[in-house]
């Protein structure tokens, strides 16, 4: 008989509901079932929980670095490996390592490393997301618009047999950059195409979401903006129902109240979904590092280049959860969806990841009152304890 462990003693939100007085029961790394405290079987290992509340782990498909460590700069094994752990200090319990516009040396490279971190099981280790080259120059943001360029043929077939070999891959792309013939044959591979860094309007980002493409990157960060009378990019991702959108909820990439104006413009069934766009900073008290041989600056919670610009995001995702809840102003239960079940929606991963129920993966965080992560578990096993 599989043996289980009983973790008791807390609140569990299982992604849809709370349960009170029951039990977070675990098998295989799997969760087995959610047991009313009385009926924990007698042989069970029991894990008390001291009155925190369980939560599903947090999914972050926009991760550019942690602990000190830079994709674009470390993409080897060892890189990957610690960006998850940094990450998980902070409930994360699957991420997307993403790689900024590079050469297609570091792509490749970067490539090689995803293959190894699954091939390892790296706790925390979904996929890789490219971000970029294949973008807009006149909506580069802080990538170097001197590795912008057209995707040939040669970068389709790259991707797609990455793709054939990773469990999950996140290619943005701008339709400028990017032709609707190849977005179709992305898709066709099972590669999630997200628009993003795009100056296009809003009936060429339907044209290529009717492509295949279903996803948006950081909403209203590096696209075209809403306008009476051209929609634009953020138009396209609020009005075309099948797509999702990331969204960095850290204050200072979107106003908390065009945030909510979002939210209550999104038409479904796609969701707007959290994403730390986090860099090396995750984790470290470091004040600056450098990408693509130019330094990012940290200060007062912003990373920037010297010139001001914005460049990715210095906040953990239970943060970011903190923000909706305190300054957007929406419920606890729906900011933790849009940190596990909607990301996991988006990438294809519904039915093992994003909920405490049957059959799903054992992912979760241990949280107090306030989202401070207390302890974080990855198939039923805890890898970061506070």
């Amino acid at each position: 008989m599989t043996a289980l462990t009983a973790l008791t003693g807390a609140r569990i939100f299982d992604g849809d509901l709370w349960h009170e007085d029951s039990a977070l029961l675990l098998a295989d790394g799997k969760v087995a079932t959610i047991a009313a405290a009385r009926d924990v079987p007698a042989d069970a290992r029991v894990v008390p929980m001291d009155g925190h509340s369980l939560v599903p782990g947090f999914i972050d498909l926009q991760v550019n670095g942690g602990g000190g460590v830079l994709l674009n700069e470390r993409p080897d094994l060892e890189g990957i490996r610690t960006i998850c752990a940094a990450h998980a200090r902070f409930g994360t319990t699957g991420l997307l390592p993403t790689l900024i516009t590079d050469n297609v040396q570091v792509t490749t490279e970067t490539i090689a490393a995803g293959l190894a971190a699954q091939a390892a099981k790296v706790p925390g280790f979904l996929g890789l997301h490219l971000e970029g080259p294949h973008l807009s120059v006149a909506r580069k943001g802080a990538h170097d618009p001197n590795l912008i360029r057209p995707m040939e043929q040669a970068d389709l077939e790259r991707t797609i047999e990455a793709r054939h070999s990773l469990d999950a891959l996140l290619m943005t792309l701008a339709p400028e950059n990017a032709t609707n013939d190849q977005i179709a044959a992305l898709r066709a591979a099972g590669v999630t195409v997200s628009l993003g860094h795009s100056d296009c309007g809003y009936r060429t980002a339907a044209a290529a979401a009717e492509a295949g493409a279903s996803m948006m990157t950081h909403l209203f960060n590096a696209m075209s903006p809403l306008g009476h009378r051209e929609p634009g990019m953020v138009g396209a991702a609020l009005d075309l129902g099948h797509l999702n959108a990331g969204l960095i909820a850290d204050g200072f990439h979107v106003d908390p109240a065009s945030i909510g104006v979002a939210l209550r413009a999104k038409r479904g069934p796609g969701r707007i979904f959290l994403v730390t766009d986090a860099m090396s900073t995750i984790g470290t008290d470091m004040r600056s590092f450098f990408l693509n041989g130019r330094e990012i600056f940290r200060e007062g919670g912003r990373l920037t280049l010297a010139n001001g610009t914005l460049a990715g995001a210095d906040i953990d995702m239970a943060s970011c959860i903190r923000f909706m809840r305190d300054e957007v102003g929406i419920d606890l239960e729906e900011a933790l969806r849009m940190a596990s079940l909607y990301p996991a929606e988006a990438i294809g991963m519904t039915g093992r990841k994003g909920r405490l129920t049957h059959g799903h993966d054992a992912d979760f965080a241990v949280i107090d009152d306030n989202v401070n992560v207390v302890s974080t578990w990855i198939a039923g096993t805890p890898v970061f304890a506070a």
